[in-house]
């Protein structure tokens, strides 16, 4: 028997990503231009170096890519059973690149143009009732340290509809405590002042003149660890988890929760689109509209009791 050398033992090498100037020139006008998150501009990275790899697995130059090329590397995402958001969120960072690609004169032409995402279904947001709430604002024991830091993080969370990003990003000097004015820094680093009402502000104010300093802060953050650096947003994660079970809610939540909780509430006490759009930073008032079930649940309830032909409205005569 003819005794096998290593050329013959190895695996084929996997198929190397297609290098090329276009995508640290997309990554860098990402940072630059649209001033992307660490966080936003890593997925991206993610998401072209991944489609960068399967050119490589088919041998084929940026220039090469047409309709058909993108259309087959979708394909191959659902073969892998990637959900249909990722899928769509992996050709919305193609469909980016290639028209920066274009008009900077990288490819002759943009192979995504005419490409369309996958009609995906509106999901409602996931939000506590107020019940829920104040249920779990009470756990956290603010008669320690830990406990009021963590009191009035969920505080300004839901008092002022932050991101778990917006909160562990805050700083002292954005804390207007004379008029109760956060400025805050969502995505794309824009700023919103978003006002707070007196308990949020209260909790804050206390926090930071009376139990930040014991944690002998390293940084400006307004929130910190044990070691007086800034927390993460897996820690904050972590504490929301932690006080929703021992507040006997059972539902999966996160920091988001409190957010869609804000926005939820808000409308459910009269405010309008426009405005829950400002305080939640969303620069599209579309992305504000998944909240209108809770108009259409008002507006549902009011038909029903005062129509005149409504059963409600029969048996309040």
């Amino acid at each position: 028997m003819k005794p096998m050398n290593d050329a013959e033992t190895t695996s084929p090498p996997a198929p190397r990503p297609v290098p090329h100037p276009a995508f640290d020139a997309y990554l860098e006008h990402l940072v630059v231009a649209k001033g992307l998150s660490e966080n936003s501009l890593s997925a991206y990275s993610a998401d072209l170096s991944d489609f960068s790899g399967f050119l490589g697995e088919k041998s084929a130059a940026l220039e090469d890519v047409s309709e058909q090329t993108i259309l087959l590397y979708l394909m191959r995402l659902r073969a892998r059973q990637l959900a249909m958001r990722s899928v769509a969120r992996r050709l919305s960072a193609l469909r980016g690149f290639f028209a920066y690609a274009a008009d900077e004169g990288w490819l002759a032409k943009n192979p995504a143009e005419l490409l369309e995402g996958p009609k995906l279904p509106k999901l409602l947001p996931e939000f506590l009732t107020t019940e829920e709430v104040t249920a779990l604002l009470s756990r956290p024991d603010v008669t320690s340290r830990l406990g009021f830091r963590d009191r009035t993080m969920l505080e300004l969370l839901y008092a002022a509809g932050l991101r778990v990003s917006e909160l562990i990003g805050l700083r002292l000097q954005d804390f207007d405590a004379q008029a109760g004015i956060l400025a805050v820094f969502g995505k794309g680093s824009k700023e919103r002042l978003v006002p707070v009402h007196y308990v949020a502000q209260r909790f804050l104010s206390d926090w930071i003149t009376g139990w930040r300093p014991l944690f002998k802060p390293q940084c400006e953050a307004v929130f910190l660890n044990r070691s007086g650096q800034a927390l993460s947003r897996v820690a904050v994660w972590k504490l929301i988890k932690r006080y929703a079970f021992e507040a006997g809610i059972r539902r999966e939540i996160s920091p988001h929760t409190m957010r869609h909780s804000f926005a939820t509430h808000l409308i459910e006490g009269g405010a309008d689109l426009r405005t829950v759009q400002l305080l939640l930073g969303h620069a599209d008032i579309g992305a504000t509209e998944i909240y209108t079930h809770v108009q259409a649940g008002r507006l549902a309830q009011i038909h029903r009791r005062f129509h005149p032909r409504s059963t409600l409205a029969d048996s309040a005569t």
